[in-house]
């Protein structure tokens, strides 16, 4: 089956917006074996929506549509694809009253314009839409199927795979294929340093196809192996997965989909462990994506951003001659920083960031990119120094990343 993918939006032409949406539909259907023959986006056009769908539909058995079902007078999608068709609007009453219950449990002031999101061409198969008010829709037209989901990328993470692909399956009926897939997310290499420790592996003779996905600055290598049994699927993926973990070993911290952040989350709570932050150049990053898990408060106690040299000393308790001999941004000062914040919160742990993100601000001794991180855990304070290149932004984000995955190395045991 051949898939076309038609994101929609003022928004994604002038590039105040990314277009997500598009790289998530083409992964997801390469999974389910799927070709994808063109991706294109376009503005809210009711001629350049049409001129697009004219151009699609030659080229494939599906065009995936996102975007343009709000409530506002450029969400023209749904009205645009009715009239590309010749097809009049009708209104839905069953998804009318659903919406008008969220605004009910909400709160909101209904206002009439919302009942545009209630309405589809005739003829349409309505898709519920579980997290937002907009819905949904499948049309079959001209021997081929058009589906238009909302743009909002976490209604569309999960209405493709929820509400689009059992469709799909319905409609294009294929032979029995089991998937079994397999996402390993790395730290500290670049995706062309994985690309080369894994090249001697043969993975179309394991059975199994690989994919690369940066998402910075982590790595994520996906194995997806389909065969005639789920039994054989799971066979041919554990071997493929032994043999990316042989040679990505120190740098692999996830088999599957969580993030870093609940992985730590997990270790803390399993442990019953609490922890109490510091930090300086990262600036309450490391404590944001701590409380991002959902329970954070059993294990977070509090945090602090010791930005200056003065709130070191006064909130730490790092002594002054210390940051005048060694600096703000050294070893000493990133030890006694973990070690303030865990005696200042009575927790198990102190975690403690000092670096230099720049642009501005670095030496030729201590260079931008340069960070120090410390965990105390009371007996012990262990501290790593790392270099980077990046951005004031990306090495704010890649210091976070490395304080995390230092925490998570040592409630695993491994220092």
């Amino acid at each position: 089956m051949k898939i076309a993918i038609l994101t929609i939006g003022n928004e994604l032409m002038s590039g105040r917006t990314a277009d997500t949406n598009s790289s998530f539909i083409a992964r997801e259907a390469n999974l389910q074996g799927w070709s994808v023959e063109a991706i294109m986006s376009v503005e809210d056009n009711f001629a350049s929506i049409k001129s697009r769908l004219n151009y699609l539909l030659p080229l494939a058995d599906v065009v995936i549509c996102t975007g343009g079902l709000g409530p506002t007078v450029d969400d023209i999608t749904t009205e645009a694809v009715a009239q590309a068709f010749g097809l009049p609007l009708y209104t839905d009453e069953e998804v009318l009253n659903h919406i008008k219950a969220i605004f009910t449990l909400y709160k909101l002031v209904w206002v009439e314009n919302n009942t545009k999101q209630a309405m589809f061409p005739r003829g349409a198969e309505v898709i519920p839409n579980p997290v937002g008010t907009a819905a949904g829709f499948a049309l079959h037209i001209l021997g081929k199927w058009i589906f238009v989901i909302p743009g909002v990328p976490r209604e569309t993470k999960k209405m493709f795979p929820e509400g689009v692909i059992p469709i799909l399956r319905r409609e294009f009926p294929q032979n029995e294929q089991y998937i079994a897939k397999q996402t390993i997310k790395t730290f500290g290499l670049g995706e062309g340093a994985v690309d080369k420790k894994l090249a001697d592996i043969d993975f179309a003779a394991l059975g199994v196809n690989i994919g690369f996905y940066p998402v910075f600055p982590e790595n994520h290598i996906v194995l997806v192996s389909r065969q005639k049994t789920q039994e054989a699927a799971e066979e041919k993926l554990k071997l493929a997965q032994d043999e990316v973990t042989a040679r990505l070993d120190k740098y692999i911290f996830s088999y599957g989909e969580e993030t870093l952040e609940e992985i730590v989350a997990g270790l803390l709570k399993a442990k019953k462990l609490t922890i109490a932050v510091a930090e300086s150049c990262t600036g309450g990053l490391i404590t944001s994506r701590l409380t991002d898990v959902a329970g954070s408060s059993e294990y977070l106690e509090r945090a602090a951003v010791t930005y200056s040299d003065a709130a070191k000393i006064s909130l730490l308790s790092v002594p002054a001659a210390i940051i005048e001999k060694h600096g703000a941004v050294s070893e000493e000062t990133a030890r006694l920083m973990a070690e303030g914040v865990r005696k200042m919160a009575g927790t198990d742990l102190g975690l403690a960031s000092t670096g230099i993100a720049g642009p501005g601000g670095g030496s030729e001794a201590k260079p931008v990119g340069t960070v120090y991180l410390a965990l105390s855990d009371g007996a012990q304070t262990l501290c790593r120094h790392y270099d980077h290149r990046w951005d004031r932004k990306r090495n704010k984000m890649i210091f976070s990343q490395a304080a995390l995955l230092t925490l998570k190395n040592y409630l695993q045991g491994k220092g």
